[in-house]
């Protein structure tokens, strides 16, 4: 008897959350044959049904029909597949917001600058287009100098030649190095007397102290104050809402936003009480450098509150491979213009202070992301969770390694015992991969973002495009993932290709794993949120080459449409 009441209770469970037999009937539902599932125990469904902002069942498509009542949206997908919605498993929202206003410097594929003449020129038309008045600031990001023709930054001279009458910012593609003006250098009183801060290089003319208007890490923070100038309350929350229907048009129903200020944190709390976000936003506070009370007063919420919440805290411990500001534990093969032999650039961040600052947070269960690039910057972040972790049962911690990219063989197996999450830069091979040649040398080039080893290893890991230092187009990434064709055509580490299956699962199931949301999202699973792409084809089945190409037809969070191509 007892044997026949669990099965009982289990068919009756199964009913349910299968929801083929459900009394509800269905809001929307989408029938096709190329309805990837991400969900291991069905991997394709030929119908799905949602209700309200659930998914309400997966099946057959005579038994998911059967939940049809007259007002039922019924999406026929032809030829088109639907996938769950994409998570971003990094980047940087309100970021990608405030780029908005600023001039786009990019090299293609994301801007038009090929040389130093369209940095000055692009400027010039933004100061005349915006009518900027003389004295106030300008900002302008995306610029790279592994691309642009003269193979350097533009300095203090170059800028001068844009305008003498307005500070001029330019935020490196890699944003973690400034080039400015000799306007911005006087407005912020730096000097040949200035010295370089912890954490940070001032770029000087040539056997000079004289700053040549490059500016590295932490030295560029002053340059990023004058923003906040131009910013209202009210100004910065529409410009999460434009960055969250941008993301929405890329098919991402989850957004992160890292390193998020403090008063940032109370204006999206505010923006989503205000009104809901169209998708659900995680915001992970930037811890470096708290004092105590700040940081023990950080906590996280499980739950979000008109689509946000905070999901923990990140820290920054190195700089950026194609800024050759990533720590390593070798030196460079080729590292920034007068660099020692053994130049193998530096923590930003005090490896000390990271590891008893990190311990607090893992101790009191709060998420952490983490920042690491280089492998001498990855070591010191495990190191960190390594002993926050000793001594004590292995908690379900779920550290987040943001990059990874030049992550060794014998740090994966520690990465793997330890319980940490790679969240890998995949992006990189395509859009700097023949610069890390240079950079590293060919087989430290070809390890970055080793997702195919990871995966043989059975290490949860994730991809991103850290928007907006790359544009957060999510099929683009899947194809990068998939190919590593660099700009030149090269194939960077072919064994390191993740299969189609691998990259989607990263930017779905994988990554709702990193946020602990496995259980609500990441899958067409009956009962979870219903966070949905309609793409132009299966990123399953085409040709690999073609990935990119494929379009997003239409975007579903939370069970609504929130974006649909024309």
């Amino acid at each position: 008897m007892n044997n026949l009441i669990r099965l009982t209770i289990f068919l009756s469970w199964l009913l349910f959350v299968t929801g083929i037999f459900a009394s509800e009937k269905a809001d929307l539902i989408f029938v096709g044959s190329n309805i990837v599932t991400v969900d291991a125990n069905r991997p394709t469904a030929e119908a799905v049904a949602v209700l309200n902002e659930k998914i309400l069942a997966v099946g057959t498509r005579e038994d998911v029909l059967s939940l049809r009542s007259d007002d039922t949206r019924v999406i026929d997908l032809g030829k088109k597949a639907l996938v769950p919605g994409f998570i971003d498993a990094h980047g940087h929202m309100a970021g990608v917001g405030g780029y908005l206003k600023m001039a786009n410097l990019s090299s293609p594929p994301v801007g038009t600058v090929e040389k130093i003449e369209d940095v000055v020129e692009l400027l010039k038309k933004h100061i005349e287009a915006k009518a900027i008045p003389d004295g106030d600031w300008v900002f302008g990001y995306g610029y790279d100098d592994s691309l642009i023709g003269e193979g350097r930054h533009p300095n203090r001279d170059d800028l001068d030649l844009a305008s003498t009458a307005h500070p001029i910012v330019l935020i490196h593609v890699s944003g973690h190095l400034a080039a400015v003006n000799s306007a911005a250098l006087a407005a912020t009183g730096i000097t040949a007397e200035t010295d370089d801060p912890p954490g940070g290089v001032i770029r000087r003319r040539s056997g000079t102290r004289v700053p040549n208007g490059v500016m590295e890490e932490t030295a560029g923070f002053a340059f990023r104050k004058p923003m906040a100038k131009y910013s209202t309350s009210d100004s910065l929350k529409q410009s999460f809402r434009e960055s969250a229907r941008l993301h929405a048009t890329f098919g991402i129903t989850t957004v992160q936003d890292g390193g998020t200020s403090l008063d940032h944190v109370q204006l999206f709390r505010d923006a989503a009480a205000e009104s809901p976000f169209p998708v659900d936003i995680v915001a992970f506070p930037f811890a470096n450098g708290l004092d105590e009370e700040t940081r023990n007063s950080i906590s996280h919420d499980e739950d979000y509150s008109g689509g946000f919440r905070v999901g923990g805290v990140k820290f920054i411990i190195d700089g950026s491979p194609q800024g050759r500001t990533a720590y390593l534990s070798k030196p460079y093969n080729e590292g920034p213009p007068g660099a020692a032999p053994d130049y193998r650039a530096y923590p930003i961040y005090p490896a000390d202070a990271y590891k008893e600052e990190v311990t607090h947070f893992i101790q009191r269960g709060i998420p952490v992301l983490a920042h690491a690039n280089g492998d001498g910057a990855i070591d010191i972040m495990i190191d960190g969770v390594e002993k926050a972790v000793s001594g004590v049962d292995l908690p379900d911690h779920r550290s987040v390694i943001i990059h990874a990219q030049l992550m060794r063989e014998d740090q994966l197996h520690r990465v793997k015992r330890l319980g940490l999450v790679p969240s890998y830069y995949a992006a990189h091979p395509y859009f700097w991969g023949d610069w890390h040649r240079l950079s590293f040398g060919d087989e430290r080039a070809a390890f970055i973002s080793p997702v195919a080893r990871t995966a043989e290893l059975g290490i949860p890991f994730t991809v991103h495009n850290d928007a907006p230092i790359v544009p957060p187009d999510v099929m683009r990434l899947l194809w990068i993932t998939v190919n590593r064709e660099t700009r030149s055509g090269y194939i960077l580490g072919p064994d390191q290709r993740a299969t189609p299956m691998q990259a989607l699962h990263a930017v779905t199931l994988g990554a709702a794993y990193q946020y602990f949301e496995e259980d609500t999202k990441g899958s067409i699973t009956a009962g979870k949120q219903a966070d949905l792409v309609i793409l132009g084809a299966n990123p399953l089945t085409v040709d690999p080459a073609s990935i990119k190409d494929i379009p997003v037809i239409e975007t579903f969070a939370r069970g609504k449409s929130v974006y649909r191509s024309h």
